[in-house]
């Protein structure tokens, strides 16, 4: 099955007419990564800061390990994983097998949404099929090992995309997995040493088009690339089809595993690895997708407390992120029923109660001059897009510590040493001579949640002393995990 990407006449004619109109033709990219990724990065993506990962399938019914169980099961044969199927499984037991057990019975996809909406995210991804090849939509190229023929008898992606569009504003992604473990067709291709491309052809680029065509995902989110090159993946023309002529080309975003040697070099953002957070600023957008369960991205019941992220954990890890040019993609493994355990709901109410008062130095933000305080720690900036009408801007300070001691702090958001000439230059302000710099005439700073209650500060040049409003009442209001100073400069 092709992929359509031959030039279409209708395409042609159409901007025949608009040349003759005056207006210029659509961008068409070329099949290969010089062309593909001069593409500009959809603003959406990165206005919307924050995302929900969701790991499901039929990994969810043992619930032991990862989501890698059957791979870890015969493959590496772990012995964790041998002795778990010895202890509590009949000798000749299949992994298709759990199939029959993944019910989804409570599966309810307008509570998922509504869940994901209240936490504050922005865009949802759903794994619809990982790499043991299960698929969680009808898919015509994999008979009996989907979940509308097997399991819940259901169109798993279509109720989840139908819910997250109905009750929210939130993107709907998909995640795909290139590569199956124990698929035939991609078995025989590596023994063909990939010179030929069978796998491809007949299952991964239909199932791909089929996605996209019949679900319209804004993201795609691809991985089980690793074992080949995007020549073999045919990536490239994949990509090239989406941003010219799929139903999604205006608004989709593609990810940056396409084949080996992609990662952190390719795509409309860079994951470059599972739970990738450098804490240095990124030129090309980048991505930080991680667990809430910190060592598994599907549903387990062999854990602890410990193994869960706090709320102030993952609170800090979206600061992070973000002041570095980031997204981040929380992950959350729901189980074989089809529920969220509440742990993960508590986590993402704690972060949606968090974004209602803070989400105005997130969403939106870019990055500011300095992304972290070098003198006083754990204090991370982002900035407000700027206002050319005021001829303002705004500095956000996360402070990720409360300053139990003092209930003061001081925080430098224009540096540790001032440079006049070059934050002329980089901001467009001239913050004076060689006297006070942030002045109570040209500087207003206040904490978010708190719009009813003066911020005492003063300055010594470029050093903000800054005076927290009482704890308790910060604590009436909900703030918690970290706080956030806006300071504007005129």
């Amino acid at each position: 099955m092709g992929c359509g990407f031959r030039f279409p006449l209708w395409l042609l004619l159409a901007g025949l007419g608009l040349m003759a109109q005056g207006m210029a033709p659509r961008t068409r990219y070329e099949p290969n990564w010089a062309s593909l990724d001069k593409r500009p990065l959809p603003r959406w993506y990165d206005e919307a800061k924050v995302g929900i990962f969701l790991h499901y399938g039929v990994y969810s019914v043992p619930s032991f390990g990862s989501e890698w169980f059957w791979h870890n099961w015969k493959n590496l044969r772990t012995p964790e994983y041998v002795q778990f199927m010895q202890r509590n499984y009949k000798p000749d037991f299949t992994y298709q097998e759990f199939a029959d057990d993944f019910t989804a019975e409570l599966f309810n996809a307008t509570q998922w949404a509504l869940l994901f909406r209240d936490s504050g995210a922005r865009y949802v991804v759903l794994t619809s099929k990982h790499h043991d090849g299960f698929a969680l939509w009808p898919s015509k190229h994999s008979f009996s090992w989907n979940s509308m023929d097997v399991g819940p008898k259901r169109d798993i992606v279509k109720e989840l995309a139908a819910a997250v569009r109905s009750v929210s504003d939130l993107k709907f992604g998909l995640y795909y997995s290139l590569f199956e473990w124990f698929n035939r067709l991609w078995i025989d291709d590596k023994l063909h040493l990939l010179m030929q491309h069978s796998y491809v052809d007949q299952k991964v680029r239909p199932e791909q088009l089929e996605l996209v065509q019949e679900y319209l995902p804004e993201i795609i989110w691809s991985d089980g690339d690793w074992e080949a090159p995007a020549k073999y993946w045919k990536s490239e023309e994949f990509i090239a089809w989406l941003y010219n002529d799929s139903p999604v080309r205006d608004t989709v975003v593609t990810n940056d595993r396409w084949g080996m040697g992609t990662a952190c070099s390719h795509g409309d953002f860079y994951n470059c690895a599972d739970r990738f957070n450098p804490g240095v600023l990124q030129s090309h957008k980048w991505e930080n997708a991680f667990t809430l369960e910190r060592s598994s991205w599907g549903q387990r019941f062999d854990v602890s407390l410990s193994n869960f992220m706090s709320s102030k954990e993952l609170i800090k890890e979206i600061v992070t992120t973000v002041s570095c040019n980031g997204n981040v993609l929380i992950n959350v493994g729901p189980t074989k029923y089809g529920t969220i355990q509440p742990i993960f709901e508590e986590r993402l109410h704690d972060l949606g109660r968090w974004l209602k008062l803070n989400g105005e130095g997130v969403y939106g933000s870019v990055p500011w001059l300095y992304q972290n305080d070098t003198e006083t720690p754990n204090v991370w900036y982002t900035r407000g897009q700027p206002e050319e009408s005021s001829g303002s801007i705004t500095i956000y300070a996360f402070v990720l510590d409360y300053p139990y001691d003092t209930n003061e702090l001081d925080i430098h958001p224009l540096g540790k040493e001032v440079t006049i000439s070059r934050n002329v230059h980089l901001t467009g302000l001239d913050f004076g001579t060689d006297g006070e710099v942030l002045t109570k005439q040209t500087t207003k700073v206040s904490m978010l949640g708190m719009d009813n209650t003066e911020v005492q500060w003063s300055s010594n040049r470029n050093k903000l002393h800054v005076k927290f409003p009482p704890k308790n009442h910060l604590d009436k209001r909900g703030l918690d995990y970290a706080w956030t100073l806006k300071i504007t400069i005129t």
